[in-house]
């Protein structure tokens, strides 16, 4: 079984598939060869003294070099035939078989080199413990990986063989605690006889965008294209047949692996460079796999542009996963060595508040591996992490792992999924939905349409995310009801931390954020040329499956304009700040800095409990306190006066504990 691809490097799917190939892997055992025939061509170097074996054998390594794979198995065949104790044309012939595919064959090889000569080659006795690994004859593969490391020194591939053994004992457990796994097609609408593989899907499980690779002998010269295609949800459910995105395709270029942002308004995904650098036109990116962004408003994206650097480097970067904060990518970063070994790691990123990004930094031990990590997901609760990995223990290849972020920053422990979703064949590409009960994956397994196709299973409880919930809103102008693009935020109260962020539609106001349930937030909505919106909401019973549908009306600034700021706190009966009002008493330096012709008042008011005169002193000195924050800050004192209004001129009744919260609240007046 498979689950989903394994982009690398600049190779899209078909360049990936081809190395897989028979032939290609092949040519992989041409630098084997020249490894081998040095230490086995010196005069009495041989383990045989066979001339005619000798011949052969030197026939089947030019054969190799000549790549002529056929003559060199044939002449392998023909030396090994001829003398029982000659080692090297079996050590060719073990190679040759796990190369193409032929594990059986492969391991009976290997067994064979290993009752010859069990010493002569170190190497051969880790291959078939490999092979009996993947073939789950987990008790020969932990021997065979005990007498590897009984005499081998080299440490990359002692590490390989410790990494065999824990997989060995991982492996013999799991198999016999299966975990459900019911994968179910999501039919002709999304998938084709072509592959389809690396899903995105909105906060809402609305839209699916995914990348597909068609038939193009017209534009590419190896004949094929990747691009991106869009599905929606129709009202009962099902997934509308899918079209090309518009804009973000194009005929030059194979665009793929991307990652939506929670309410489907940004993608951010990966194009690979053409051979001179170039990414079309003149625009020239910083490596040979770039990530680029493009915006929708209302229907129509717009013109993808190069992250840049630091994001990008002269390495390649691909696969990003977007975090419903709306700021923070987690994304691999690849490179190869000289020694052509290549390194893939979990990095991440987060943009400033000045719009440029930070420093990428590449996720601890418990993620990273010295073995190869693929297909991050960090889902919208912002505490769990999805990727695949053939670095830590599993079942051979890339496993799917999950891990949990702890109290202090830093992940977890990798925790595989279990079998059988993963298995020893390569298992990735896989992205669980914000409810966190469904997860989609690619798959060529028998049953499909054609090639990989996508396919959706409900997630077991003990793998999924923490819960999630959704706000669905819309920013629009107080007096004439037209929609504005707003920046709209939303902040932990607990933490004071940004928990999600997005930018209202233009064209409808629309916005839809992902925040993890059971916490309180503060929203903040702000745009140019009006005050900002303040609401603070309580999502502790949000069970993710309807949204929370928010009105933002935003005040022009005209005078007498005003907005209360519900998101300014103080100790019960006292004027002392408390430090959960400083994201929005920023805000509102912000707004002032940005104006500087704009004259505030600062009104405090009460609910109607205590003493008239009391509420009246409180609420004056709770003015002050915010103009004196402000003040604090920069501001010119005379663009702010402050004022304390008591219980004078309640909001709502205070009849009711919720009233008498929306009486107590600071307000701004435009002078």
């Amino acid at each position: 079984m498979s689950f989903g691809v394994n982009v690398v490097g600049s190779c899209p799917l078909f360049v990936v598939r081809a190395i897989r190939s028979f032939s290609a892997r092949l040519a992989l055992l041409a630098t084997c060869a020249c490894v081998l025939q040095p230490a086995f061509s010196q005069p009495g170097g041989y383990s045989t003294t066979d001339k005619g074996a000798i011949k052969r054998y030197e026939s089947g390594t030019e054969c190799m070099r000549m790549r002529k794979w056929e003559c060199a198995e044939s002449e392998f065949t023909k030396a090994a035939d001829a003398d029982p104790r000659f080692v090297e044309p079996r050590i060719m012939l073990a190679e040759i078989a796990e190369q193409q595919g032929k594990d059986d064959v492969a391991m009976a090889r290997y067994r064979e080199v290993m009752a010859v000569a069990p010493t002569f080659f170190p190497v051969g006795q880790l291959h078939l413990a490999d092979l009996e690994f993947k073939a789950g004859q987990y008790a020969e593969a932990e021997k065979n990986y005990k007498g590897y490391l009984a005499q081998e020194e080299d440490p990359l591939r002692k590490a390989r063989a410790r990494l065999g053994l824990e997989n060995c004992a991982f492996a013999a457990r799991a198999i016999k605690q299966p975990v459900p796994f019911e994968p179910k097609n999501l039919g002709p609408n999304i998938n084709t006889a072509d592959p389809e593989y690396f899903p995105c899907i909105t906060a809402d499980d609305g839209t699916l965008i995914y990348t597909r690779r068609v038939k193009a002998p017209e534009i590419q010269p190896w004949g094929m294209q990747e691009d991106f295609y869009v599905s929606r949800r129709d009202l009962e459910g099902n997934w509308k047949p899918s079209i090309p995105l518009p804009v973000v395709n194009t005929r030059a270029f194979n665009e793929g692996a991307g990652t939506l942002s929670p309410d489907g308004r940004f993608l951010i995904f990966t194009k690979c460079a053409l051979e001179d650098g170039s990414y079309g036109g003149a625009l020239t990116g910083e490596g040979s796999c770039d990530l680029f962004i493009s915006r929708r408003v209302g229907d129509r994206w717009g013109v993808p542009h190069n992250l840049g650097t630091p994001v990008n480097s002269s390495h390649w970067e691909t696969q990003p996963s977007m975090a419903s904060d709306g700021r923070t990518i987690y994304y691999i970063r690849g490179s190869v060595a000289r020694d052509g070994i290549k390194s893939m790691d979990i990095w991440t990123t987060t943009m400033q508040d000045d719009g440029s990004w930070s420093r990428p930094t590449k996720l601890g031990d418990n993620i990273n591996t010295p073995q190869q990590e693929e297909s991050v997901q960090i889902h919208p609760d912002g505490h769990t992490l999805y990727f695949s990995s053939n670095g830590h223990p599993g079942f051979g290849g890339l496993d799917i792992f999950m891990s949990r972020k702890q109290s202090d920053g830093s992940w977890g422990p990798a925790l595989n999924l279990g079998y059988p979703i993963n298995t020893g064949a390569d298992e990735n590409s896989i992205l669980v939905n914000a409810q966190g009960d469904v997860a989609y994956f690619a798959s060529d397994r028998p049953g499909g349409m054609g090639d990989l196709d996508l396919y959706g299973f409900e997630l077991y409880p003990e793998a999924r995310p923490l819960p999630v919930t959704y706000i669905r809103g819309r920013v629009h102008d107080k007096l004439t009801d037209a929609p504005v693009e707003a920046d709209v935020q939303l902040f932990d109260l607990a933490t004071s931390e940004l928990a999600t962020g997005a930018y209202s539609d233009p064209k409808t106001g629309e916005f839809l954020v992902c925040l993890p349930s059971g916490r309180s937030y503060a929203l903040n909505a702000s745009a140019e040329g009006y005050l900002f919106f303040s609401q603070n909401y309580d999502v502790a019973s949000g069970t993710g499956k309807e949204p929370i549908t928010l009105d933002v009306p935003l005040s022009a600034l005209t005078a007498g304009s005003t907005i209360a700021l519900r998101n300014i706190f103080f100790n019960t009966a006292s004027y002392d700040l408390l430090p959960a009002s400083n994201t929005e008493l920023d805000k509102l330096v912000t707004l002032l800095k940005t104006n500087p012709t704009l004259r505030i008042e600062l009104g405090g008011h009460t609910d109607n409990v205590g003493a008239d005169a009391a509420n009246l002193t409180l609420s004056d000195q709770r003015a002050q306190a915010v103009r004196n924050y402000v003040i604090g800050k920069g501001i010119d004192g005379d663009r702010i006066t402050a004022k304390g209004y008591g219980e004078t001129m309640p909001v709502a009744t205070n009849d009711t504990e919720e009233g008498r919260a929306q009486n107590r609240r600071t307000e701004v007046k435009v002078l």
